[in-house]
């Protein structure tokens, strides 16, 4: 019993930061295994989030969620699983959304932006004093892993920074983003995808004065995140 209560998180501690927040994409998968998930946007008015656009279906981790280091507010149990580096899992919990990124000079976002250029990477090797930062190559301490991010498809054509683990600690997961899917049902290695034009909604919608929040969970927490946040519903 010492051990779970340990991992269990108050309530009050996120309270502050949700009533801070106006904007909310929220997303909920069936459990910790599944692969697809439903994402829906929420905006706050006098204390209660409603519902903006249409639900849409995004492609999480290939093997589902892990809880993630973000802001606390979830209770959850010891045998639940965690992320951590290459695990194939998205990030359980609650997090902030830092900026947008792209690779070209401008888009159409209120968001602070990240042009995606030819020497941009994000850093994925835990043993790097990098670790889970985006920066130029050639500023970097020449990291064994890392990723483009001005890759040779569309996926980081248009995407979102969510501040998993921003403290960079080792091995907890990396460069954890929401970006453009490679196909309908092709599952990510621990982002959330979606299709090109529904991001590009997300990315102009989001206001970075409204303190923007991922919240992503699975459907059993339910519960808890609609006494976080008032007005959020799931399935």
């Amino acid at each position: 019993m010492k051990q779970i209560a340990k991992l269990f998180l108050p309530l009050f501690s996120t309270f502050t930061f949700a009533q801070a927040s106006e904007q909310l994409i929220f997303i909920v998968s069936n459990d910790f295994n599944t692969s697809q998930a439903g994402l829906q946007r929420y905006e706050r008015e006098n204390n209660t989030f409603h519902a903006v656009g249409e639900k849409i279906t995004v492609n999480i981790g290939r093997n589902g969620l892990g809880w993630g280091i973000g802001h606390k507010g979830f209770t959850h149990q010891t045998d639940e699983p965690v992320k951590h580096e290459g695990d194939g899992k998205a990030p359980a919990g609650i997090f902030e959304i830092s900026k947008a990124f792209g690779y070209a000079k401008r888009i159409e976002t209120r968001m602070p932006y990240l042009q995606a250029d030819e020497s941009l990477i994000c850093v994925d090797d835990s043993h790097s004093r990098d670790y889970n930062r985006i920066l130029d190559i050639n500023k970097s301490d020449a990291p064994k892993s890392f990723e483009w991010m001005h890759r040779k498809d569309d996926l980081y054509k248009y995407g979102l920074v969510v501040e998993h683990n921003s403290e960079g600690k080792k091995g907890a997961g990396s460069c954890i983003f929401l970006h453009i899917q490679k196909s309908e049902k092709s599952p990510t290695a621990g982002c959330s995808a979606m299709q090109e034009k529904e991001l590009q909604k997300i990315i102009a919608w989001l206001d970075p004065d409204k303190g923007p929040l991922l919240v992503q969970i699975p459907k059993s927490y339910c519960p808890q995140a609609v006494k976080l946040f008032p007005g959020v519903s799931c399935p």
